[in-house]
This record gives structure tokens, C-alpha cells and sequence, in this order.
């Protein structure tokens, strides 16, 4: 049955009052101080390219607070029941400066409920279905009445714009973006060391096992050992992701006829150096900067569910990975897709896969392609965080009493 003429009106005045029997909407027990911003994400996905952008927006604006509803992945505040009621006192206990919601389900009651109270409304168009609100059918559809509560929409590309409602009251702030997805911030590393390192490798080709976890260590080794018979001055950057993984790592690499360079010791690696041990993650930064070639750990091994590839791609390095990744399938598929990461399986496909891609022709265009799914979503979020934080500039600060 079609829905009858756009109206969000006749959806507030069904929406005016609790349910029968239901208990009023309870506030936090302590709302942060600051200015805070609300996100809500309307999927898992989003929850990790929001938290991204909560990240870099706290860099600009540190005083902030984040309020986080909808589907993160490490708890969220529930959104109130859908009646004004309910809606009124969710925002005068929470008092959010700003919304940013990244849904395509709708809450018109909240949404109204804020708009009114003067807090600025934006909204993240995640693509995919058309937009949507829990609403009886046999009310009028809330949805454009709804959208044109928003002081601005991001949509990822044009096919979004047309599936917006052709009929809207009042005018939308339209701005494509491409698609607001997850990112990260690079890892730091000391210049000087690059520089020196740089000097001392002097063109040997490079390639980096990074986070590695218990199980991991030994297939690396015997991979390693069986590409540096094809490329002598290949050398491998090993870095683990616990302390137990690095004591594999360690036993393992003793047990074998490579020639280390113990780098957490101090150690410099040398002509003759076809392995580097580190004791974990915090010289990451370096490593992926210096090795056109990355395996990423917690993906052989079930259990962990792999390591953010973006991380990788983000300081240009191609990527390899094995099938234990679901934490990150997303991301990984995204890269999969451009051709800026590789499945391996066991030892033999890692082997072959090394001694393929560390040509730097090779391992370049991938990394190329990598870093263009990274500058996508960079370029998506930036766009957000630029007209979050002139509405903040421009906004009276909401503290509480």
C-alpha cells in the first residue's frame, strides 16, 4: 500500500506521547563537560569511520566530547524511545552541541526534538538503501520532512542524491564527498632514524611482518628462508604483537641459519643482516615507511581477527594477509578490490606472494592503489570535520549547569 502524501507533522502528533505502560527515558549519571558531539552510526563500518573522525576532530578541538549511539561495536548510549517526551529529556540531559547522524534509519521525533532546540543537525548519507523511518504505514511518510531538518547532507555519490526523496519541504545543503568511510591516522616514527636506515639498506628490497601473533613467527621464518634463496639481499623487519609472540619470535629465529639484527638491542642492520627482530609495535611507524611490502598479522592465526590494513596502506606499503581478518573484512575487501592486498594461505603462498610483489614496481602500484582508498575516506572526513567545527565556532557552547 503506498504511503499517503509526505507529511512529518501528522508522524509528530502520533509521536506526542509515551506508549502506555512504558517507563520514562533515563538520563546519563554524569554528562562529560565541554562542548559534546553526537554520533550516531547507523552500522558497524560507520561506527569505525566515525571513531576516526572523533579522533581527528579531538586534535582540533580537544575540549570536545563524543556521545556515541547506534551500532559501535564497544557499546553505545541507546537512543530514547521514539515520542517527543522521551526525545525532550535524551537532549536536555545529554545537551549535544552538534548531531552528526550516519544512518539512512531515520528518528523523526529525536531529530525534530533537536532541530528545535537549535541544535545543529548533519547528516552522513551512507549509500546503499534508501532512507527509512519506524513509522505505521498508515502514516504519512516522515522521511523528507525529516531530511530537511538537516542543516547539510554529505551523500558519497550521485546515485545517493537520487534516491532522496523527489518532493521535500524546504531546501537541503547538498554535498557530495564520496563515501565517509574508515581511515586512521599515520604512526609516527623518528626522521632520523628513517633517514639513517635509509642510507644503510641502500636499495635492498624489504619486506615487513607486522603484529604478529603466537603461531605466526615460525611460517614467516620459513618463508623468508625460502625467498632469500632467490634474492639474497632481501630482509625481513619482524614485529610482534605480544610479549608472547615475541618470544616465538625470538626462539624461532635463533633456531634458524638467517642472520639477525636485533633491533630492540640496539642493533643496526647491516650488509649482511637478513633478519630484524623488534620487540613490538612501537617503531610500526618506521618499518611500514621503509618496507614496500607488509604481511599483517593476526590473519593466520584464528582467533584475533587480523590487523586494520589501513594502517599499512596509509604509509604506502602493499599488503599481504591470510584469511583469519573478519574484524576488518570491510576494509580488507575494499583493498582487495582495487588490488592493493593479497590473500596468502600458508607458507608456500606467502613465500611466492614475497617473492613476487617485493619488486618495487610491483609492490608500488599497489601500494598506489592503497593509498588511494585511505585519501578517499580522508577526503570525506575532512569535509565532515570542516563543517563540524565552523558550526561549533559558531555555535553557543552547551555546558552543563
Amino acid at each position: 500500500m503506498a504511503r499517503r502524501p509526505f507529511s512529518l507533522s501528522a508522524y509528530l502528533a502520533f509521536a506526542g506521547r509515551r506508549a502506555p505502560g512504558t517507563a520514562p527515558f533515563s538520563g546519563p549519571a554524569a554528562r562529560p563537560r565541554g562542548p559534546l558531539v553526537w554520533l550516531h552510526a547507523g552500522s558497524v563500518p560507520i561506527a569505525r569511520a566515525l571513531a576516526t573522525l572523533a579522533q581527528r576532530l579531538a586534535q582540533q578541538v580537544p575540549e570536545i566530547a563524543v556521545l556515541r549511539t547506534g551500532a559501535w561495536e564497544d557499546g553505545a548510549q541507546p537512543l530514547p524511545p521514539e515520542n517527543l517526551p522521551d526525545a525532550q529529556r535524551f537532549l536536555d540531559a545529554w545537551r549535544p552541541a552538534l548531531c552528526l547522524w550516519a544512518s539512512t534509519t531515520l528518528n523523526p521525533a529525536l531529530l525534530w526534538s533537536a532541530k528545535t532546540a537549535n541544535i545543529p543537525l548533519l547528516h552522513a548519507d551512507p549509500g546503499g538503501d534508501a532512507h527509512a523511518a519506524q513509522a505505521p504505514r498508515w502514516l504519512p511518510d516522515p522521511v523528507p520532512g525529516t531530511l530537511a531538518l538537516f542543516d547539510t547532507i554529505f551523500t558519497p555519490d550521485a546515485a545517493a542524491e537520487r534516491r532522496l526523496p523527489r518532493v521535500m519541504t524546504g531546501a537541503l545543503n547538498l554535498q557530495r564527498t564520496g563515501p565517509l568511510t574508515e581511515t586512521t591516522l599515520p604512526l609516527d616514527c623518528d626522521e632520523t632514524q628513517h633517514e639513517d636506515l635509509l642510507t644503510a639498506l641502500a636499495g635492498r628490497p624489504v619486506w615487513l611482518a607486522a603484529r604478529l601473533q603466537q603461531g605466526e613467527p615460525r611460517a614467516v621464518i620459513e618463508a623468508h628462508a625460502r625467498a632469500v634463496r632467490l634474492a639474497h639481499r632481501l630482509l625481513l623487519a619482524m614485529v610482534p604483537e605480544t610479549e608472547a609472540a615475541a618470544a616465538e619470535m625470538r626462539a624461532m629465529a635463533e633456531a634458524s641459519d638467517l642472520r639477525l639484527c636485533r633491533w630492540s638491542d640496539g642493533d643496526f642492520p647491516d650488509e649482511n643482516a637478513q633478519v630484524v627482530l623488534c620487540d613490538g609495535p612501537a617503531d610500526l611507524g618506521l618499518w611500514y615507511r621503509l618496507a614496500p611490502l607488509s604481511f599483517l598479522g593476526g590473519s593466520l592465526s584464528a582467533g584475533t581477527g587480523g590487523t586494520d590494513p589501513l594502517e599499512a596502506a596509509a604509509l604506502g606499503t602493499a599488503i599481504l594477509y591470510g584469511p583469519n581478518v573478519g574484524r576488518y573484512l570491510a576494509s580488507y575487501t575494499r583493498l582487495v578490490e582495487v588490488g592493493a592486498a593479497r590473500i596468502v594461505r600458508d607458507v608456500d603462498s606467502l613465500s611466492g606472494a614475497v617473492s613476487q610483489l617485493v619488486a618495487p614496481d610491483r609492490a608500488a602500484a599497489m601500494a598506489h592503489a592503497g593509498w588511494d582508498v585511505v585519501s578517499e575516506g580522508a577526503g570525506a572526513t575532512d569535509a565532515v570535520i570542516e563543517r563540524i567545527a565552523a558550526l561549533l565556532d559558531a555555535a553557543p557552547r552547551r555546558t552543563p549547569a
